[in-house]
């Protein structure tokens, strides 16, 4: 039996592909997260007791504790999920995001290349899952991203995982670590931590308070369901090859605008106000955020070509799923968002 160390899985994208690989009985999890403000534990109650299913307190910015866990473990492959992800909190704190995403890649990386023998190198993946924000930005009639796009980051936090983008193909050159990185577009779905865009219109819209849009809401996005985004990453551990990147889309471009106008539309028939007429007027524009990057779009004809991985959940159905669970789950999403 294979054995998975994946790194932040109690967060929104590391639950959910670790309940898709535990459907499948030839894989053993490890999973090691810090527990930040964005954890999620809840995600994974219902197989905190699957045999194959263990759950460790590690900081990955702890290179001993790090090279510990792997070294008792000694995985077949290493998910690494693990990131601070929120771009507004980066251009607060960035100095919490150079030590998670560029010290914590670091740790990782020296690890493996410390305890992987030449042999192991041959035979285990180290995968990186990285964001299309490292690309820069887009104007409306560029081609999309490829795996050839030349890195451009503009935030602390497209910048911080650039970074740690460099450090991994750094080490597959030079020691020969077997990696292979990934670049998503934007995940949203079920459980999302209520500090990104589509949890945060709905809490907003339940509550009855402005709906806030940066700038004049134009910005434009291709979303990703979380599940599609699971699957895809079962694909890259199973067929991908070391030293290649695949950028990972949704194939669904909206402006944001458009996506808090769907979500208020689809809230108006399943939960609908007592107190005004329809949730788009609660919609508020406000001052932009520094640095806001215009466009993502990902071509993701390299995955689909050579690992055969498409995505299923378009964004009217994506977006059905999500507000519905949100909705049942309101209890929990208010107690987040406080």
């Amino acid at each position: 039996m294979k054995k998975i160390l994946v790194t932040g899985g109690l967060g929104f994208i590391g639950s959910s592909v670790i309940k898709m690989i535990l459907s499948n009985s030839q894989y053993q999890v490890i999973n090691i997260d810090k527990k930040s403000y964005a954890s999620m534990p809840e995600a994974l109650i219902d197989i905190q007791s699957h045999p194959n299913y263990s759950f460790h307190e590690v900081n990955i910015c702890n290179f001993k504790k790090t090279q510990e866990i792997i070294s008792k473990y000694f995985p077949d492959i290493i998910l690494h999920l693990a990131a601070e992800s929120h771009v507004d909190n980066s251009i607060h704190s960035p100095k919490v995001f150079i030590e998670s995403n560029i010290i914590g890649t670091f740790n990782l990386l020296q690890s493996v290349n410390e305890l992987w023998t030449a042999e192991d190198k041959l035979k285990k993946k180290f995968i990186h899952v990285s964001t299309d924000e490292v690309y820069g930005s887009l104007k409306k009639t560029d081609s999309p991203f490829s795996e050839t796009t030349k890195y451009s980051p503009n935030s602390p936090y497209s910048a911080s995982k650039a970074s740690s983008d460099m450090l991994v193909r750094a080490w597959f050159k030079t020691f020969d670590i077997p990696a292979i990185i990934t670049n998503c577009s934007n995940n949203y779905g079920p459980w999302q931590f209520p500090e990104k865009l589509i949890p945060v219109v709905i809490h907003k819209a339940l509550n009855h308070e402005n709906i806030p849009i940066y700038g004049n809401g134009l910005n434009i996005r291709d979303w990703l369901f979380v599940e599609d985004h699971a699957s895809a990453l079962i694909k890259v551990l199973e067929k991908g090859v070391p030293g290649e990147k695949y950028n990972i889309g949704g194939n669904n471009e909206v402006t944001n605008l458009d996506l808090v106008q769907k979500i208020c539309t689809l809230l108006d028939t399943i939960s609908p106000s007592k107190k005004i007429s329809q949730y788009s007027n609660l919609i508020t524009f406000v001052d932009d955020r520094p640095g806001h990057d215009l466009r993502y779009a990902i071509d993701a004809t390299k995955i689909y070509d050579e690992l055969g991985f498409s995505p299923r959940v378009q964004i009217d159905e994506g977006l059905m799923k999500t507000v519905q669970w949100f909705v049942e789950n309101k209890n929990w999403l208010h107690e987040k968002s406080r």
